[in-house]
């Protein structure tokens, strides 16, 4: 194999080398001792050392030398153990290289041509092995490579796929290639001797469709904040479509909402990404909206298969999913039957005797006497293997909890029967739960109205009960109970209240959950007992509005029991702690089920069955009316086109959305939805949803406006009656208790929940998770970027007040600061402290997006009015720390602008006091590495300064006498300052000494190098220079004869307090001088007062009235100069020339 070139010194040390080839520049090498047949000592020896030394430390036996003529310095190019690959190597180098060196006359130039080479060669099989990952190597690789040349961009910016297709420029067509990679899509054509090209960044896109116009009936709609890009003539539209939308969702996930990508493992690191994977990820997310699983849990395999459904008498095909803790099964239709088996309720998996009636079959055994017979297994002993491993590490898991009971049986059961009943050896709760946990559910104790057992009530309830317990002997009991049509029905028709909490634990799989964790919930309990947050305010002040109608929370004991519940979740989970709506939900689970189960069952619905909805954006929420609303268009194409702006219905669904109905429908009624939700999940809302607008569409469609509209809805949800309640409609608990009705319009009297229900499968039962989970992925995206144009508006908002920039420049440089902080998280390093990885949308909106010093420095290079040459770099690390006042090594967007404000629109002091404070600490420290030959030498302070102006002659003055000459001058320009000082509210900045100083005169030059009035404006300045110097040297003697003064000590404290009076007085220059003497104690060390007295020292006015003398210098820096110009050019440059420099940085590491 090709390696990276290494020195040799030694060609042949110790002669364990034997040349097989040479030539002019190329040796290829066998190691002394391997193949040798002579059997020579020297060969025995160095093959018996190669054996015996650590397999890390093996030499390889052959390997190809890169020699100069003449020198005694070869290189390593490439090694290998089969003559073969070395000969081949070896004939490639002869037949492209050779030839080609004896061109060059330096040696040094054939050693780095031949370098570059072989490392070319090493990134081609880094290729190769990327593109072995996919179905077609070849064909990847060759995309690959265009993709590199085409665009330009860092080797670490992975392609994942390419699709020929069109892309249309208005009505003109452009046929080329579409180039995915995991935070770009990229065009290229080239046609008719015309090139078209461009990259768009993911954290760009903000809607993603599939549309039909009259040239092209079915085209990928790409819209991003700028433009509008339209694909056609894909071979697989839907493929590439998935494909598209899947990496846009994951990248902005990635980048602006990165919580939510916290348990997709393989997601988490980019580079993993290839098109497979996003296959996988695509299926995993599928089987686990599905079946409702935990989001950390990994699919591992996937089969077809049969299973023995004993109900139908008959083997029912589908596909069999395994995740890490489950057996899933679901047929080819969905939902017509499935089943979930969790690993912990497992005891065995056995092969058994394959016949033709019953090719390569599998046993699961589980608990209660239940077995399940899976056949058609193609690959039946790896999928065995693998589920058995899973068992036993789960087993030895749960045993270290409860080492009482082994999880294994001795006899597995292989007759299909089933009980009633849990097995005589299931476990009971050992441990028995705190006193102040209740054991049973609060509807054992409190009802609206005790049920007569003579009325239709009663008779109904018994009904059920007898339908639900005649089916499970058929279908089974339990968590692995097969779910089929039939039990959708029975749930349909709304659970009784007797096995409502059994069947809700069971839907949920919460039963498990709770099973594999004895004693989880009173644990948290105790923990979370007496501790005050944020969650536990929120709580407080909302249990009392929980079902305040009902019995169960009219008391002490069910109010207990919620705080306990709420308590102890968002203590479980910090990250989502409390949010409102949770208390409906928790005090409808505590009707129905015991605490712990309750608790149980909150965790199911927070974390699995509504992903994302409770936390503080609540975004799977806003995802998922997103998604109602495009399912309004689709299925309800009447009202749609009556009301062509659905947002506002969709705001008045969020409720449903967040409470499952239970707080717009009548208590009874939502309680069936609640049922509905357990068996079907998110599905059953979106019908039930649906089916509600539906029934009022025409009363909407006649709507004048959106109150109306809400009024029409809530109105209707108001009248839906549970099937048994013989009661007039009554206002739901949660509702206002408002009475009156003006203005709503008539309502049918009555309609049945059931029915409502029924007519939502009926119409509406053909949706799908598979379609809910794909327009969820694409509706996300424009979720996310709702958020993002939020945060940049607010933002604006805070630091428009602060800063003269335009509107429309504070916008784009906000757009620049943010495409910075993003091109680091593309292509950094890794370097990128934990701050920057993370967006954290909890933060201040000036605050989300902050740069780091290289990042700022790029941005300091595209947007800086005024560069410095070679001293740019170092301008612009002591900017930064300037900027950086809570020193921790970033800056927030406020920071960014206001020093962009300073530098474009502020007026010409303020500009000065800003460069000023460049030279002085913090920005200008003590051990900062300049190596300008200014640094060294200190100016003289006892003797004539010469200062050699460009193009001028030698300019000689004597401090002593010309000092009056400017004194008259001087004084009346203080006193404007001082006027202008009254106004300003600023601290006085610390003074300056002859080394910061000497450090600001060399900014100077170097800001004025290239411009036109380059000769003047460094006449000006010497001259400023002078000025200064002098201005330093007199007040250096001043203080030097007032401290041998005062160290006298003959009058006193009196008579240096007259001196320093009169020193003020003498020479006004310093009038500043002791009042900011006072900041320059910060962050230094202290030195003994006469020394502070005897050094030399310059204030910024001073600085500043000497720089006012000159009018060159007070026009370069009042001069208007234009952002916008600037900023349309950074947007040009920011990208490539980032990328450019990462590259370098890259391929020089």
């Amino acid at each position: 194999m090709w390696l990276n070139p290494e020195e040799v010194l030694l060609k042949n040390a110790l002669k364990l080398w034997v040349t097989e080839k040479s030539n002019e520049f190329f040796l290829l090498q066998r190691r002394r001792g391997h193949g040798d047949t002579g059997g020579k000592f020297t060969g025995l020896l160095v093959g018996a050392l190669d054996s015996v030394l650590d397999s890390n430390a093996r030499v390889t036996p052959f390997r190809i030398l890169l020699q100069m003529p003449g020198s005694q310095v070869s290189w390593t190019i490439a090694c290998g153990a089969a003559v073969g690959e070395m000969n081949r190597h070896w004939d490639w180098l002869v037949q492209n290289l050779l030839h080609s060196l004896s061109v060059f006359e330096n040696k040094e130039d054939v050693a780095s041509f031949v370098k570059g080479k072989v490392k070319g060669l090493i990134a081609e099989e880094v290729r190769g092995r990327q593109a072995a990952q996919e179905e077609e190597p070849e064909k990847f690789r060759e995309a690959l490579l265009k993709f590199e040349l085409c665009f330009g961009l860092p080797s670490s910016e992975k392609l994942v796929t390419t699709y020929s297709c069109c892309c249309w420029k208005g009505r003109v067509p452009r046929q080329g290639w579409l180039y995915l990679s995991i935070n770009h899509m990229a065009f290229y054509s080239f046609l008719l001797g015309k090139e078209v090209k461009f990259v768009i960044p993911w954290a760009e896109v903000t809607r993603l469709e599939r549309v039909s116009t009259g040239l092209m009936t079915d085209m990928v709609r790409v819209m991003t904040r700028r433009c509008q890009l339209d694909f056609s003539m894909f071979l697989s539209l839907d493929e590439a479509f998935g494909v598209i939308g899947q990496l846009a969702d994951i990248a902005l996930r990635r980048l602006l909402d990165s919580e939510g990508l916290e348990l997709d493992r393989v997601l988490q690191q980019s580079s993993n990404i290839t098109k497979r994977v996003l296959e996988e990820q695509a299926l995993r997310t599928y089987v686990l909206a599905l079946f409702r699983l935990p989001r950390g849990e990994r699919l591992q395999e996937v089969a077809l298969c049969s299973v023995w459904t004993p109900h139908a008498r008959c083997h029912t095909t589908g596909t069999l999913f395994t995740t890490d803790s489950y057996l899933c099964f679901a047929s080819r239709e969905e939902g017509h039957c499935s089943l979930l088996i969790p690993l912990s309720e497992v005891i065995s998996i056995e092969k058994a005797e394959s016949t033709s009636l019953l090719p390569n079959p599998v046993i699961v055994s589980v608990r209660g006497k239940k077995a399940f017979q899976l056949i058609e297994l193609q690959d039946r002993d790896s999928l065995v293997d693998g589920l058995t491993s899973r068992l036993r590490a789960l087993q030895w898991k749960h045993s270290m909890f409860r080492s009482k009971k082994s999880l294994t049986s001795s006899s597995p059961y292989y007759t299909f029967c089933y009980d009633t009943m849990y097995c005589d050896g299931e476990d009971i709760e050992e441990r028995a739960l705190r006193q102040t946990v209740n054991t049973e559910a609060l509807m054992a104790c409190y009802h609206h109205s005790q049920p007569d057992p003579n009325n239709s009530t009663a008779t109904m309830e018994q009904v059920k009960e007898r339908l639900w317990e005649d089916h499970f002997p058929e279908y089974g009991r339990g968590v692995h109970m097969f779910r089929t049509e039939k039990i959708q029905k029975l749930v349909a028709m709304g659970i009784p209240e007797s096995l409502r909490g059994e069947l809700w634990m069971t839907f949920s799989d919460a039963s498990s959950e709770l099973a594999s964790h004895p004693g989880y919930y009173s644990g948290l309990v105790t923990e979370s007992m007496g501790q005050s947050s944020l969650a536990t305010e929120e709580i407080e002040r909302d249990l009392h509005r929980s079902l305040p109608d009902h019995p169960a929370f009219q008391n002490v004991k069910g109010i207990a029991a919620l705080r306990r519940v709420l308590t102890a979740y968002a203590h479980r989970n910090p990250k989502i702690g409390y949010c409102q709506s949770m208390n409906i939900l928790a005090s409808v689970l505590l009707l129905y089920t015991k605490e712990e189960e309750a608790f149980s069952l909150l965790v199911a619905v927070c974390e699995r069955m509504l992903p994302d909805y409770f936390n503080r954006r609540v975004i799977g929420a806003q995802v998922d009316q997103s998604v109602f609303e495009e399912l309004i268009r689709d299925r309800l194409p009447e009202l749609a086109e009556h009301i062509p702006d659905l947002s506002p219905l969709s705001s008045i669904s969020l409720s449903w959305f967040l409470t499952l109905f239970l707080s717009v429908l009548p208590f009874r009624s939502a309680v069936c939805v609640v049922d509905c939700f357990f068996f079907h999940g998110i599905k059953a809302i979106f019908q039930l949803g649906l089916a509600v607008l539906d029934a009022n569409a025409t009363a909407l469609c006649a709507s004048a406006d959106d109150s109306q509209a809400l009024m029409i809805l809530t109105g209707f949800l108001d009248q839906v009656k549970y099937d048994e309640d013989p009661a007039p409609p009554t206002p739901h608990p949660l509702s206002s208790q408002s009475g009156e009705e003006e203005g709503r319009p008539p309502v049918k009297q009555h309609t049945l929940i059931t029915d409502l229900i029924a007519d939502s499968y009926e119409k509406f039962g053909d949706l799908t998770v598979r379609q809910i989970e794909k327009l969820r992925c694409r509706h996300r995206i424009q979720v996310l970027q709702a958020h993002e144009d939020t945060t940049k508006e607010n933002a604006l908002r805070v630091v428009t007040p602060d800063v003269s920039l335009s509107p429309e420049n504070l916008a784009d440089v906000y757009d620049l600061f943010k495409t910075e902080h993003f091109i680091n998280l593309y292509w950094g390093d890794g370097g990128t402290t934990l701050a920057l990885q993370h967006h954290d949308p909890g933060r201040p909106y000036v605050e989300q997006y902050r740069v780091d010093r290289v990042q700022f420095k790029s941005l300091y290079m595209l947007l800086v009015p005024w560069l410095c040459g070679f001293h740019t770099d170092t301008v612009a690390h002591r900017t930064f720390t300037l900027l950086d006042q809570d020193r921790d090594s970033l800056i927030t967007f406020r920071e960014f602008a206001g020093w962009l404000d300073t530098l474009y629109f502020e007026e010409l002091n303020e500009k000065v006091r800003l460069l000023y404070r460049l030279h002085i600490p913090p920005a200008l420290t003590e051990s900062e590495d300049d190596p300008s030959p200014l640094k060294s030498p200190q100016l003289s302070t006892t003797g004539p300064l010469h200062v050699e102006l460009p193009n001028a002659p030698d300019v000689c003055v004597h401090v002593e006498g010309e000092m009056r000459d400017f004194q008259e001058q001087l004084k009346q320009m203080l006193k404007d300052l001082a006027k202008e000082k009254e106004k300003d509210v600023e601290q006085p900045v610390p003074p300056m000494n002859q080394r910061e100083f000497i450090q600001f005169c060399k900014t100077l030059y170097s800001m004025f190098h290239g411009n036109p009035d380059e000769n003047e404006l460094f006449q000006a300045i010497a001259t400023v220079t002078s000025l200064v110097l002098q201005i330093g040297e007199v007040g250096h003697r001043s203080r030097c004869s007032g401290s041998e003064v005062s160290s006298k000590g003959g009058a006193g404290d009196e008579v240096e307090d007259d001196h320093r009076e009169g020193s003020q007085e003498e020479h006004p220059v310093f009038s500043t001088k002791e009042e900011e003497e006072g900041e320059r104690k910060e962050g230094t060390s202290k030195s003994s007062g006469s020394e502070s007295q005897s050094e030399w020292a310059v204030s910024y006015a001073q600085i500043l009235a000497s720089l006012l003398t000159e009018q060159q210098l007070v026009n370069f820096f009042e001069k208007p100069m234009d952002l916008s110009a600037k900023v349309a050019e950074a947007k040009v440059k920011q990208y490539h020339e980032r990328a450019g420099l990462l590259m370098l940085q890259q391929g020089t590491s």
